[in-house]
């Protein structure tokens, strides 16, 4: 439901349009956000005459969110309130100049034996079309489709033609036309007034992500050194010199294009806009319930620009390496469409077995480590050097946003030399009326390597919250209702055999 709008002062006269100018060694902020949007702040010289004063604003990007827009006196002294605000996203091209001149003659200059040549050709159709609202994605790429295969018609001595026939030149653009996407303004103000106000708005085209270089040289890999860098890339159709960018990490609510219709801005946007600078080099605090980090330096980001950021240097992080057998396979495609009571039911269900067994990287994100920042979510890569001082590349993983004194565990791929082979052995429905089931299970490794290895067997117990594990030929921990985990160690050359007997009752 939309809200009624405020009963405004009435002013007297309209002035003419005036531009609105940045503000003189003024310093723009850029808060990005990693769901691919920014909210863009920046100051603008206005000078208000009494009354109604119409400003032209032509800085914005081509991806403003129009309703987010807050136009305001940071230092909160001048008053002046905005009446009226129109947005202009048809700035003059080609395309629509040639459907301005839809019917009209116009001179096309041509290249004729190497001479160029002025030929007359009527504008039958521009091949154009007003692009739709932003918001709706839909007709965005309705829109974009049908401008990929549209071409103009132009008549020339009484024939027609697909294309145009070389270059239009086009009479004086006409009054009210823009150059680029432009907010304009109607402002009141009671008296004249010269203000240093602030503009800030959320914009689409722009988001950032974090990637991560681990490095280890000993052979047990049990040290790492880690870097970290920020991508952000710009592609709002705007360019910002002397910018502060900060970046800020977590899940914030964004609602999707068609509802926001019914909003006028994000509320962590409007914090955003008010927030302070700050000047620490890159450093992460605690921003509402998300992390903000500030990148220390000022500079120019263009558009169509990525601009790549370290933020994170640790050495000597304590890590383990781990192998993991979950043995479980569930092939998707059979089991499409069943409810989760007939697939528990199958006697069959889980009896695939998976041979591969995984490795994982664990590091504690602590001071004590040497790490203990907020980690953005990103692609982890590992790499080993060699025996002759080359990286060797171990594989790579995304993490989640990783708060501090957190572990984190990583999936690198799955090791070559050790295997595993999960099989049923038995299965059983007792006591008459099928109210008690008893699951076997024999779990095998093999380790192929000439030294013994440490490998944490994982079983699911799957079949009903009721459960106890019996005849196990090695202690195991549970780690939830449905889950144990066997710590194993496997001799050189060898194998190690789990069994195991899951009892459920109903």
């Amino acid at each position: 439901m939309r809200r009624p709008l405020p009963i405004l002062p009435i002013f007297p006269a309209l002035l003419a349009v005036a531009v609105a100018v940045r503000a003189p060694a003024a310093e723009m902020s850029v808060t990005v956000y990693n769901q691919r949007f920014a909210v863009v702040r920046e100051h603008l010289a206005l000078d208000l005459k009494p009354g109604e004063n119409r400003v032209r604003f032509a800085d914005t990007t081509a991806h403003v969110e129009t309703d987010s827009v807050i136009l305001r006196d940071p230092a909160g002294k001048v008053a002046f309130t905005v009446l009226e605000q129109d947005y202009r996203a048809d700035p003059i091209a080609q395309g629509l100049l040639l459907m301005m001149n839809e019917g009209k003659t116009i001179d096309f200059l041509v290249m004729r034996d190497g001479k160029e040549t002025v030929v007359k050709g009527t504008v039958v159709r521009s091949g154009y079309y007003p692009p739709p609202p932003r918001r709706n994605q839909q007709q965005w790429y309705q829109y974009q489709n049908e401008m990929a295969q549209s071409q103009p018609i132009v008549q020339i001595d009484g024939a027609l033609r697909f294309g145009l026939p070389g270059t239009p030149l086009f009479p004086p653009l006409p009054d009210g036309t823009v150059l680029k996407p432009t907010l304009e303004w109607v402002i009141g103000a009671k008296e004249a007034v010269k203000v240093d106000a602030e503009v800030g708005y959320v914009t689409g085209g722009m988001g950032w992500e974090a990637a991560y270089n681990v490095i280890s040289d000993n052979a047990g890999e049990s040290l790492l050194d880690l870097s970290g860098w920020v991508t952000i890339d710009n592609e709002t159709g705007k360019d910002f010199e002397s910018v502060r960018l900060k970046l800020v990490a977590g899940d914030v609510s964004k609602l999707h294009q068609d509802e926001e219709q019914n909003e006028r801005y994000l509320d962590a946007a409007k914090s955003a806009m008010a927030s302070d600078g700050i000047d620490l080099g890159v450093t992460s605090k605690a921003f509402s319930d998300y992390h903000l980090y500030t990148l220390p330096r000022v500079g120019s980001f263009h558009d169509r620009e990525s601009k790549q950021e370290a933020f994170l240097a640790a050495k000597g992080v304590k890590a383990t390496k781990r192998l993991v057998y979950d043995g479980l396979m569930v092939d998707p495609r059979r089991y499409n469409g069943w409810n989760s009571e007939n697939i528990r039911n199958q006697r069959e269900f889980g009896t695939e077995s998976n041979p591969k067994v995984w490795v994982m990287r664990e590091f504690k994100n602590s001071e004590e480590n040497h790490l203990g920042m907020p980690l953005p979510a990103g692609k982890v890569r590992f790499y080993l050097r060699d025996d002759d001082g080359h990286l060797e590349f171990t594989g790579e993983n995304t993490i989640d946003h990783t708060p501090k004194d957190e572990t984190l565990r990583i999936y690198t791929g799955n090791a070559f030399d050790v295997v595993g082979e999960r099989r049923q052995t038995d299965y059983r429905l007792n006591n008459g009326r099928n109210d008690q089931l008893d699951e076997s299970f024999t779990v095998t490794v093999r380790n192929h390597r000439a030294e013994p290895v440490e490998v944490t067997i994982v079983e699911h117990l799957y079949r009903w919250v009721n459960c106890e594990v019996q005849g196990n030929s090695h202690p195991f921990t549970k780690k939830d209702s449905r889950t144990i985990e066997f710590p194993v160690t496997i001799p050189a050359n060898g194998e190690q055999v789990v069994t195991y007997t899951a009892h459920y009752w109903w």
